[in-house]
């Protein structure tokens, strides 16, 4: 009988490996809808490179998100805008290289950057094969309204769609900076009516941006097929999604209000990241008290 490969060791402890008899089944689509009936919170964080997602997968986060926001946290940048699905396709098949290396549970969400479908529905699937062929199990792009034709396209071709209302980082300069959305009745309805083209379009999640805490309740209530993961948006969304350097405490500006420091009372990164699910999970995490929007 072979025996079990050996664990991983890393500056951030001890990984399990996939042989280990107490490792979590994969996280599937399925999986992650049956969370939302059920009422568990799914916790999703940002990851770029090999090492974090591995770090992340042992953790138990469920959802992995590469980010667009490597453009800001690891290149520099002062927005989005500038990073290319070249770096989206390199920091993808990174992540998936990492969580390979441990559990290879995680599910796997990769950013559409900017530009890169906004031409035509055909651009979106040619950008979405190339990060699902770099490892990512499902792909989100920013918007509502033009983007549900998009949606509808790229879900008929057996590609999994995460949509993205409130703040859209990709379009900050048309909103005139990082704002709050939804705050007046106007457009709170034209986002829980684009929240439900999408869901009807076929998107399996839905990120909701710095929106009104009672309103992504509203609109979590509602899509009852389309779990929604909040970024300051209060506590009663089907999930929540933060940074992965901002709830370590690094930040090379302001950090935003609704953050909270996981690294502040853990020994080291995964424990860090195992607060921050356990609070996700636990519904300790956000905290609407936060949110005065």
């Amino acid at each position: 009988m072979n025996s079990p490969p050996p664990a991983s060791n890393t500056p951030y402890g001890t990984l399990p490996t996939t042989s280990n008899p107490t490792a979590r089944k994969p996280v599937s689509l399925p999986r992650l809808l049956d969370m939302r009936a059920r009422g568990e919170k799914i916790a999703m964080l940002t990851a770029y490179d090999a090492t974090f997602a591995a770090v992340a997968d042992a953790a138990g986060v469920d959802c992995v998100l590469v980010g667009d926001s490597l453009g800001m946290v690891c290149q520099g940048l002062s927005t989005t805008v500038g990073v290319t699905l070249e770096t989206m396709r390199y920091h993808v098949e990174s992540v998936a290289r990492g969580a390979r290396r441990v559990q290879a549970t995680v599910w796997i969400v990769g950013d559409l950057p900017f530009g890169s479908y906004h031409e035509s529905k055909e651009q979106a699937l040619r950008s979405a094969v190339v990060l699902m062929e770099a490892g990512a199990h499902m792909v989100k792009l920013e918007g509502g309204g033009w983007t549900t034709e998009t949606v509808h396209f790229l879900v008929e071709r057996g590609i999994p769609v995460c949509a993205h209302l409130g703040l859209t980082p990709q379009t900050v300069h048309a909103l005139g900076g990082y704002r709050v959305q939804g705050k007046t009745i106007e457009s709170a309805a034209l986002l829980k009516k684009q929240a439900h083209e999408l869901q009807d379009a076929g998107a399996s999640m839905l990120v909701l941006e710095m929106v009104p805490a009672a309103l992504s309740a509203e609109v979590t209530n509602e899509l009852l097929h389309c779990p929604t993961i909040g970024i300051g948006a209060g506590k009663d969304t089907a999930g929540q999604v933060l940074v992965l350097h901002d709830m370590l405490g690094m930040n090379l500006g302001k950090m935003p209000k609704f953050v909270r420091n996981f690294m502040a009372d853990a020994p080291g990164i995964k424990e860090a990241m195992q607060a921050y699910v356990a609070a996700v999970k636990d519904g300790s995490f956000p905290d609407n008290a936060q949110h005065a929007w």
